[in-house]
């Protein structure tokens, strides 16, 4: 994780002229050590701290957008008055600042008290819906992020939090990232400290699993025979990592990554092992595959396509990839598939060996819908949801890895499956839970880390009839557009965040227009 820098820009404690301030930007300046930016909203002056508090991203380099700041780095969205955090990856408000202005010159000196994160049902829920329980079953992103908009939107009921896992809610990306390759420290995993639950009456309830769902009757089940009843209930149970069809891979030097006790034992063992290989060029095997480099251990990656991530992100950007971990020392066995592993010796389809200390297994997952099925929810390659994130079921929301959704940007329902995605669909269920009619229409966004170079991804593209290239990937500043015929789908961009920003954007003010012509169509 990197820091903003502390001191950048004008000292604004010194004041500076009111006609430095842009009307459709922020200025980054500092009080102290601390960041801050400042900003015109509807014709007031407004500070607010300038580092995100996700990652700790440059707000300076933002994009402003009305009343709205969003982080260059993971697009965290924060509201320039209040401060509070509107849309993840960002799970906490922004400090304000006192702005002052004397004879034309703009100061800053204090921090002003916080700002309630959100209003009560700023979503628009009607005050007639009353809910006395809310069950959330999945103690992952969207399960997490349900949870705490529930109450910053004034959810007064009882909330309960149920996770499979033996950790309090943490940061899964950093699992394949900088945690993995031991250049994050562990205290930074936690998405809250322990007293967060508590304090916002979140009844969490870890190593806890969920035995069936009665959707007549409106109740939970657990393992240990426990039931809850509930008024609404969300499913966000994620994912399990894909495991091959041939023998070996079951063995105790076989490491998947979906949790921290997963991460945490891929650590372990690598302190004693010298190579490694990766079952598969995803972004969660080119990670760790980057990590266990940056550990010093050789490595390896087996893939069946042709180029790393080819199907996600093209051959272009697949080449460059591919191109980046060869410098830094990453062999390639592509367009091959294993067919056996003994604990010492990987063996590939062709007949080829690779010796292993141990084994990563990173070619995708697949959605829990076991639960949901055995509950008779509508499922079609995940759990049916509306825009709101509504199941079939009455009362019951679904969000994360097992929902399939409407595309805001239209065609058929997608299933998306990364962490900020899930968080913003938590988000958005929980005002939906609450009564609200708020549709997704945010494109989705993701981030991946391959030593310095991040790609951002912005939108969503199964399919592609073709490629824009604007920029030099080799160069390590280009903007990747992905169009289906003239329209734009995704796009993905390497050093060029604010342009990632203004896509972004782009698409969302398209889906918004899509969305208000159905609307207005009575669709």
């Amino acid at each position: 994780m990197s820091s903003a820098p502390a001191s950048a820009g004008p000292d604004l404690t010194r004041g500076i002229g009111a006609s430095e301030i842009p009307e459709d930007g922020v200025l980054g300046g500092h009080v102290g050590d601390d960041p801050v930016v400042l900003a015109r909203v509807e014709g007031a002056l407004v500070a607010v701290s300038g580092a995100c508090t996700h990652y700790s991203g440059p707000l300076k380099e933002g994009l402003k957008v009305g009343g709205t700041l969003r982080c260059p780095w993971h697009h965290a969205c924060f509201d320039l008055v209040t401060g509070a955090a509107l849309e993840a990856p960002a799970l906490a408000p922004l400090d304000r600042w006192k702005v002052e202005v004397k004879d034309g010159k703009v100061f800053v000196h204090e921090k002003l008290a916080p700002a309630d994160a959100l209003e009560p049902m700023a979503a628009g829920a009607p005050k007639s819906v009353v809910l006395k329980s809310v069950v959330i079953v999945g103690g992952g992103g969207a399960g997490f992020a349900c949870a705490q908009r529930l109450r910053d939107l004034g959810y007064e009921g009882a909330l309960t939090l149920l996770s499979a896992d033996a950790h309090a809610p943490y940061d899964r990306p950093n699992l394949s990232k900088d945690y993995l390759a031991g250049e994050a420290d562990p205290a930074w995993m936690p998405l809250k400290h322990d007293a967060f639950y508590p304090d916002h009456r979140i009844d969490l309830r870890l190593s806890t699993t969920v035995e069936r769902i009665d959707t007549a009757a409106r109740r939970v089940t657990l393992g240990d025979g426990t039931a809850l009843d509930y008024d609404a209930l969300l499913l966000a149970m994620g994912a399990e990592p894909n495991r091959p069809h041939a023998p070996g891979f079951d063995r105790d030097n076989v490491f998947v990554l979906r949790s921290w006790a997963d991460s945490d034992a891929l650590i372990e063992a690598a302190k004693g092992a010298r190579a490694v290989a990766v079952v598969g060029a995803s972004f969660i095997g080119l990670e760790a595959a980057a990590a266990m480099r940056t550990r010093g251990l050789d490595v390896c990656v087996i893939a069946p396509e042709s180029l790393p991530l080819e199907t996600k992100l093209g051959a272009e950007v697949g080449r460059f990839l591919q191109g980046l971990h060869e410098t830094h020392g990453v062999r390639f066995h592509l367009g091959r598939s294993v067919s056996a592993f003994d604990g010492e010796t990987l063996t590939l389809d062709d007949a080829t060996t690779i010796a292993a200390d141990l084994v990563v297994l990173g070619f995708g997952v697949k959605p829990r819908l076991d639960l949901a099925r055995a509950a008779g929810l509508k499922i079609d390659g995940g759990v049916l949801v509306d825009a709101c994130f509504r199941t079939s079921a009455p009362g019951v929301f679904a969000a994360g890895d097992i929902a399939r959704f409407p595309n805001p940007a239209g065609g058929a329902p997608i299933r998306v499956e990364h962490w900020v995605a899930a968080e913003r669909q938590g988000q958005i269920a929980a005002a939906n839970i609450l009564g609200a009619q708020a549709p997704i229409h945010e494109p989705a966004f993701f981030w991946s880390a391959h030593y310095d170079v991040s790609i951002r991804y912005v939108g969503h593209a199964e399919h592609w009839d073709r490629t824009e290239i604007d920029g030099d990937l080799a160069a390590q500043s280009a903007t990747v557009r992905y169009l289906k015929g003239e329209t734009v789908l995704a796009a993905a961009t390497i050093g060029r965040d604010l342009e990632a920003l203004r896509i972004g954007q782009a698409m969302r003010d398209a889906n918004d227009r899509r969305m208000a012509r159905a609307t207005a169509a009575g669709v």
